[in-house]
């Protein structure tokens, strides 16, 4: 059981946001902050009073069981409803005690992707276009937006490497167990003898950081500029307008090159760098609250296999969780794909309550 004084002080804090967001002198910045908190307990105030309920009712048809001078057809009558108390205080026990986890404060933040083609040659690139339309997909089902921030073509079709960003509600929750190795085994186009290949494509998720998140140093970076080039080397650009950035202390390169404008380059490497220097130091923390955290799901390992799509037998197994769906073009089609990312958020959850 849930000490029930916790769980009446979230009720007490959505009544106090609610007269606190009802005041007209309320400043902009506390409006914004309280908002979020108030809609975020308001996804569970319903379920906390419906177990506060429960709590009174099973105590009520307990006290009925123990009076001596109840008569029986009462007392059978409060023993069948303590049973149906009992499993709906179970269920709603589970989701408040999610909900009273520690926040990752990067849930709520959009997110920028990172697809590159790993071992397979031109199969890889393909596949690495697979997986980009699949997350395009996956992103009109759920009402959110992609922009792509910079690619590379494969000389076969998809992509050597492409970065975009996904905006929305919740996106990085929603996609934050997606980084990793991603397997294909299939029958490359190529292949004139019909042998099944197996090649690989690297996904890294990171939640895109603000300005607020992240205070870059001026002083600690080394900026470059150069001329775009596109395949084969070629000059695509008559002025030094492609942009690299250095961050001098942790090592970490961004380069971008698919404007035309310096500025614009520059802009976006530096929304790119911000977003690696908050995961590196969101991974730092996590390191250091679970030493455990290597076997954990989101371990955010991307040299972890995750996933394999296998085309032969039409389906797709999440390594972590062992669990396979023989719905293969549904999935890639963004249609099922919340039937692993929820078992993946479900199991992840057991784990930080069990922790």
């Amino acid at each position: 059981m849930l000490p029930i004084n916790k769980v009446k002080e979230i009720v007490s804090r959505y009544e106090t946001l609610e007269k606190t967001l009802s005041q007209s002198d309320i400043d902009k910045n506390t409006y914004v902050k309280n908002s979020k908190e108030y809609a975020s307990i308001g996804d569970i105030i319903v379920d906390v009073k419906s177990y506060i309920k429960m709590v009174e009712d099973k105590e009520g048809s307990e006290k009925i069981l123990q009076d001596k001078s109840a008569d029986k057809e009462l007392k059978e009558m409060a023993e069948l409803e303590l049973l149906e108390i009992k499993e709906k205080i179970l269920d709603l026990e589970t989701k408040i005690k999610i909900f009273m986890l520690p926040k990752d404060e990067a849930d709520e933040k959009n997110a920028i992707i990172e697809i590159r083609a790993g071992t397979g040659g031109q199969e890889a690139a393909i596949f690495a276009g697979d997986l980009f339309s699949m997350y395009q997909k996956v992103a009109t089902n759920n009402g959110w937006k992609t922009e792509v921030i910079s690619i590379s073509e494969g000389d076969a079709g998809g992509y050597k490497e492409i970065v975009f960003s996904v905006t929305g509600k919740n996106v990085f929750s929603k996609l934050k167990f997606e980084s990793g190795v991603h397997r294909v085994q299939r029958v490359p186009k190529t292949e004139t003898q019909g042998r099944v290949h197996t090649s690989a494509a690297t996904v890294a998720v990171l939640p895109e950081a603000e300005e607020v998140d992240v205070k870059i140093d001026e002083n600690e970076l080394r900026i470059d500029v150069f001329r775009s080039s596109g395949p084969g080397g070629q000059s695509v650009n008559t002025t030094d307008s492609a942009v690299r950035i250095t961050h001098l202390p942790s090592g970490i390169v961004v380069s971008q090159q698919d404007e035309k404008s310096q500025h614009k380059n520059k802009a976006k490497a530096l929304k790119i760098l911000r977003s690696k220097l908050y995961e590196l130091e969101r991974s730092k923390l996590e390191q250091e609250r679970s030493s455990a955290r290597k076997s954990q799901i989101g371990s955010g390992d991307r040299s972890e296999r995750i996933r394999t799509y296998n085309f032969p037998q039409g389906r797709v197994t999440d390594h972590r969780i062992n669990l396979t769906l023989h719905k293969l073009t549904d999935f890639l089609s963004g249609d099922v794909f919340s039937e692993i990312s929820d078992a993946l958020q479900i199991q992840f959850q057991e784990q930080q309550l069990e922790a």
